[in-house]
């Protein structure tokens, strides 16, 4: 397939709340659209789902535009590409950035199901029809706020209850819940907001809880500290920030840093390096499960198919759209039924993207051939 034009498209959705984590608190998701143009006449669309300022990673949506607009799109303009490989390879030198990558890539992936007249999910490897999900709740102001969305996620039918902690509201909101809730599946995510040096005790306090996981509780770049403390705790713990890429899973896991690997498209650059983590993950015995960056419908179609992989044992985080959003950029958005979502097995991304959504509320564009 001949690339012959990209499109570039920032577009700014409302949110219906704030969703507060402990490096801060979104109102609007910025998100950039990518689409892809070839001489056959296929349009495939992806999704760079960075955020407005580097919060959870260096990357921001601004700053994909420019890696995509500057360094990627001269690599696969005008250029013939056959498999993803092809493609991945022809802007492989560039370091890091891989949340713009998986714009790009994520796109290449849905011509890819365009031209084989497959589905997202038969393309893949994918093997579940449903899969299961849980629900991520944001920082509140009060615990009592966090029992009451416990309450209505909980009475909607999710399996698994992710609650985001900081230091000074992780202990306490966590024995409330599980006084209420013994049984429930319960995680709680630290996005790094922890260090061994001044938080040891409150993360081993987190062990009388029974949870499923603690993930990311320590920074990105601290492996070696995370193989410490999942010596000194029961907990199992998940790495998230920290696994940009299969190198980077092996290394977790070979120094005994983590049990569980949240693999997120975004982060690691898109969907091939996802199955490599899912592929040697398994071969170690390590499940994994499928988070998100608040992407819109269209991203969220790649991490549905790749969360029909067979390793991908634990609940995902994929919350319909009006959790988060007044209106999707697909027409016709996944709905959880009974906690769980059916994978798509039309061909194609499984969902229509809805340029009229998109057009509404894009706030910069940029077309390239």
């Amino acid at each position: 397939m001949k690339i012959t034009a990209i499109e570039l498209i920032k577009v700014a959705l409302p949110m219906t709340h704030s969703f507060e984590t402990s490096f801060g608190r979104l109102t609007t998701k910025d998100t950039l659209i990518v689409k892809l143009y070839t001489a056959d006449g296929l349009i495939g669309y992806g999704e760079s789902s960075a955020f407005f300022s580097p919060l959870y990673n260096p990357e921001t949506v601004d700053s994909c535009k420019y890696i995509i607009e500057k360094f990627i799109a001269p690599c696969i303009l005008h250029k013939n590409f056959e498999t993803i490989e092809e493609f991945v390879k022809a802007y492989s030198f560039i370091v890091g950035n891989d949340i713009a990558k998986a714009g790009v890539e994520t796109a290449f992936w849905h011509l890819l199901a365009l031209r084989d007249q497959k589905s997202l999910k038969e393309l893949v490897g994918g093997t579940r029809d449903t899969i299961p999900v849980g629900e991520s709740l944001g920082i509140k102001t009060t615990i009592d706020a966090v029992l009451e969305e416990v309450d209505l996620r909980f009475s909607e039918g999710y399996k698994r209850i992710k609650v985001k902690i900081k230091p000074g509201f992780d202990v306490e909101v966590t024995r409330k819940i599980r006084e209420k809730y013994p049984a429930i599946d319960l995680m709680l995510d630290g996005n790094s907001a922890y260090n061994l040096k001044d938080h040891l005790s409150i993360l081993t306090q987190l062990d009388e809880f029974n949870l499923m996981m603690i993930e990311q509780p320590l920074a990105s770049n601290d492996i070696i500290d995370h193989s410490t403390l999942q010596r000194l705790i029961e907990t199992p713990i998940c790495m998230d920030e920290s696994i940009c890429s299969v190198e980077d899973a092996r290394k977790a896991i070979q120094t005994g840093a983590c049990k569980i690997i949240n693999i997120k498209p975004g982060r690691v650059g898109g969907v091939l390096e996802s199955i490599k983590i899912h592929d040697y993950a398994q071969k170690n015995n390590i499940p994994v499960w499928c988070g998100g960056l608040l992407e819109s419908g269209i991203g969220r179609a790649f991490n549905i198919a790749l969360a029909s992989k067979s390793n991908y044992t634990l609940p995902a985080d994929m919350s319909p759209y009006h959790m988060y959003f007044h209106e999707d950029l697909v027409e016709n958005p996944f709905e959880v039924v009974n906690g769980e979502i059916k994978v798509p097995t039309e061909v194609g991304l499984g969902f229509t993207p809805n340029n009229a959504a998109i057009a509404k509320y894009a706030v910069e564009k940029v077309y390239l051939k």
